[in-house]
């Protein structure tokens, strides 16, 4: 399976067996995730806030085996450009993080929030929620 990037969205979805899991289930055991360092923090804060140990995190994040990209100055950079196209789509900071990785890697988006189906991007975004 070619590599994906999943919004933290996706990867809370599959932790708590939500609606679309099943989407990127097969993702994560192909160890074809790809996500921003951004993102990634951003999902240990909703874990945290969920009253998760920080030690469990680790141990379950290190278990999904998600390829994690640190976030640099072109990601910086296309992020803040995707402030113009995603501005009245209430995207934030971490959503075009996401969306930027996918457009530097040329790889396709995955996430939960049906929204970004709406905003014209220079890459392929699918919603787990169809």
């Amino acid at each position: 399976m070619s590599k994906i990037v999943l919004d933290t969205s996706a990867v809370l979805a599959w932790l708590f067996q939500e609606n679309g899991a099943d989407k990127v289930f097969p993702i994560l055991e192909a160890g074809s995730g790809v996500i921003s360092s951004v993102n990634y923090a951003e999902l240990v804060g909703k874990l945290v806030d969920q009253g998760m140990p920080a030690e469990i995190i680790r141990e379950t994040l290190f278990d999904l085996e998600l390829e994690v990209v640190d976030y640099d100055e072109a990601q910086a950079f296309e992020t803040g450009v995707l402030r113009t196209v995603s501005k009245a789509f209430g995207l934030s900071l971490g959503d075009r993080a996401c969306i930027s990785l996918g457009i530097i890697r040329k790889l396709p988006v995955l996430t939960a929030d049906r929204v970004w189906l709406n905003v014209s991007v220079p890459t392929e975004v699918r919603s787990i929620r169809g």
